[in-house]
């Protein structure tokens, strides 16, 4: 089953139990899917090409969260959490610490990487396997911990 698929499926399940929450998000992630599909000019997206709309989402809303956490705005941060929860559902399944930190040990090795100045090396093999199973920024700082 397709993200697409799943989305639709939900969408109709949502409105069923008229979950207004769920339902607008699941609304804006599936216009998100296929505007990017129009800017590319396809029919349909590849998963991957999906994953990093979704991604995109998701980054949206923890940014945003962060904004109205430091403004004190308590209302926009629980409909945040909220929406945060159902993006969440569509997401593959995050790596542990354990797991994140064997793959860039492992990819440090492979690419021969030395210091800091090879961080571009890292995060350019590394990224491709990461995709939206771990946070870049998370990624990033581990990268960065074991360059220096």
């Amino acid at each position: 089953m397709t993200l697409l698929d799943r989305l639709n499926h939900d969408m109709k399940e949502a409105m069923r139990s008229k979950d207004k929450q769920a339902l607008g998000v699941i609304r804006m992630v599936k216009a998100s899917i296929q505007n990017e599909a129009i800017k590319l000019g396809k029919d349909q997206l590849t998963e991957d090409e999906e994953l990093s709309v979704l991604s995109r989402e998701l980054k949206q809303r923890n940014d945003s969260l962060q904004e109205f956490e430091n403004a004190g705005r308590d209302d926009l941060v629980e409909k945040t959490k909220d929406e945060l929860n159902v993006l969440q559902k569509y997401m593959p399944e995050q790596l542990s610490d354990e797991e994140l930190t064997e793959l860039v040990v492992d990819t440090i090795k492979a690419v021969g990487a030395e210091s800091k100045s090879d961080m571009g090396k890292v995060m350019g093999a590394l990224m491709p396997k990461v995709k939206g199973k771990a946070d870049g920024g998370k990624v990033n700082q581990l990268v960065m911990e074991h360059l220096s």
